[in-house]
């Protein structure tokens, strides 16, 4: 298996969409996807504020990793926060899935980061399992808290 990465341009814009709206999709989420491939190139392009890695195998796109940087107050540098890592769901099960946290832990070793996080749905058991062979610690000492959309507009007020 030879998984080449490439950083994303702005033509790739409409495959990473896709990518978001499979993801989705395998989250059973997909009614909740409003980005648009001009959100994608705002945010992405314009503001650089994440940066996403393609993943292909044999000269086609099989995943895809958007991230972006963090800082750890308690480290006292920056980390590297994964969004999202998608592998098509029948390339799984080929090492693609470890080749792109191989890569991420490359990339926050090379920036001088001290960590890599994401965060991953509670039934989503195979993931976990996939995870904990990695050698990821689940974080059980926390919640997330979220807020967003109308309640996020009025606090602004």
């Amino acid at each position: 298996m030879t998984l080449e990465f490439r950083y994303a341009v702005e033509k790739d814009i409409p495959l990473i969409l896709g990518f978001i709206k499979e993801l989705a999709d395998y989250e059973k989420m997909l009614d909740q996807v409003v980005a648009t491939e001009a959100d994608l190139q705002e945010w992405l392009f314009d503001k650089e504020k994440a940066e996403v890695i393609i993943g292909e195998y044999e000269g086609d796109a099989v995943g895809f990793a958007l991230f972006f940087h963090n800082f750890s107050t308690f480290l006292g540098r920056g980390g590297i926060y994964l969004e999202d890592l998608y592998v098509r769901q029948e390339l799984r099960g080929k090492g693609f899935g470890k080749a792109f946290l191989k890569r991420l832990a490359e990339t926050a070793v090379e920036r001088g980061c001290g960590r890599l996080e994401w965060w991953c749905l509670d039934w989503n058991q195979s993931s976990i399992d996939f995870y904990l062979t990695m050698g990821a610690e689940p974080m059980e000492d926390w919640t997330v808290y979220r807020i967003a959309g109308d309640t996020l507009a009025e606090l602004a007020k």
